[in-house]
């Protein structure tokens, strides 16, 4: 893992950027990627985040087979489900086929890349009241399909109460505590993924404007 992260830093140093965030995130004119997200702006080079978040993890969640009619054959690929995240509140989700496992598995990380959003920790169980970012500090309900997952705010020392696929989203978010609910199709991996990432994704209205910083990019 060392070794394909230092390929990924090297890689990001010779990138030559197309957009002008990446122009200005390789000149060092935006140092944290709080000022793109503040800015509103979508991020469309890989490497954007690559430079800005350098201790990303990823998981793969699912590899499932599909297969689509066509008027010679049945066609089979294979579909993939990625989540990436720094374990520090920034958490991205993307989903990729392939007629190749490995290069389906790539896409998917590079579009999860591209759906990085930052995530709002805090400590909102009454039970805890400890003020340190380990939690959420509201509760949060998303529906994907019809699956459907509530997240509530847990006092230390709970741990991540939930399914095999939300534990594995939640970690990567850098939650520690926390109570889930979910109902629905709850056994489609994708749909649930999908659902948490948007419970998450929600906390990003709960910002305060004075918590985003002003910046010049247009």
């Amino acid at each position: 893992m060392e070794l394909e992260q230092t390929t990924t830093i090297a890689e990001a140093s010779m990138w030559e950027p197309k957009t002008k965030i990446g122009k200005m995130v390789k000149a060092g004119e935006i140092k944290s990627i709080e000022e793109i997200f503040a800015a509103g702006k979508p991020v469309k080079e890989v490497e954007i985040i690559d430079m800005l978040l350098p201790t990303l993890e990823d998981r793969v969640l699912e590899i499932c087979s599909v297969q689509r009619m066509t008027k010679n054959n049945r066609k089979q690929k294979f579909r993939v489900t990625v989540v990436v995240g720094d374990k520090n509140g920034h958490l991205g989700l993307g989903a990729a086929k392939d007629v190749e496992v490995r290069p389906a598995i790539d896409t998917g990380i590079r579009e999860a890349k591209k759906n990085m959003i930052s995530v709002k920790l805090g400590c909102g169980s009454w039970e805890c009241g400890c003020g340190t970012p380990h939690s959420l500090p509201v509760t949060q309900t998303a529906k994907c399909g019809s699956a459907t997952i509530i997240l509530k705010p847990a006092p230390k020392g709970v741990g991540i109460v939930a399914s095999k696929t939300v534990k594995s989203v939640l970690e990567l978010a850098g939650i520690k505590d926390v109570w889930t609910f979910s109902k629905g199709r709850t056994r489609d991996i994708y749909n649930m993924a999908t659902a948490t990432y948007k419970a998450l994704e929600g906390l990003a209205e709960l910002r305060n404007s004075e918590e985003l910083k002003a910046t010049d990019i247009s």
